[in-house]
């Protein structure tokens, strides 16, 4: 890719029902999570060439993700956006991702709008 172009995805607000969270209570009930993916892509081919083979299928990743935040519980919103990161990596058109991990509605004794996490994770070179 040109050192004066980058092409980044993003996929804004995927919501699952997830059981994650350290308390027990939390994977017991289960709770709305959204997700926010800032995909960067290795080069700029599909710009040019208008064709899905080079980019990423946001639609089957979508599904992927929203089956990982649905499955089997973790205790940390840092291990679910790990996880996540590896799922999005896979796709060997992407260089790295920034995934975010909204909890909305935290069980806290203080009044607050989410709790979230943000990581950034780069594939191979």
């Amino acid at each position: 890719m040109s050192e004066r172009e980058s092409l980044t995805v993003h996929v804004r607000g995927l919501e699952a029902f997830g059981r994650h969270g350290a308390l027990p209570e939390e994977q017991i009930l289960g709770q709305r999570f959204v997700v926010d993916l800032d995909i960067e892509l290795r080069d700029t081919v599909s710009t040019r060439s208008d064709a899905l083979v080079d980019t990423v299928d946001y639609a089957s990743l979508s599904d992927a993700v929203y089956a990982l935040v649905s499955g089997p519980p973790v205790a940390l919103l840092e291990r679910l956006a790990g996880m996540i990161a590896d799922l999005v990596l896979e796709d060997p058109r992407t260089r790295a991702v920034t995934v975010t991990v909204r909890k909305p509605h935290v069980a806290l004794p203080h009044t607050v709008a989410e709790t979230a996490v943000t990581l950034r994770r780069a594939g191979p070179a």
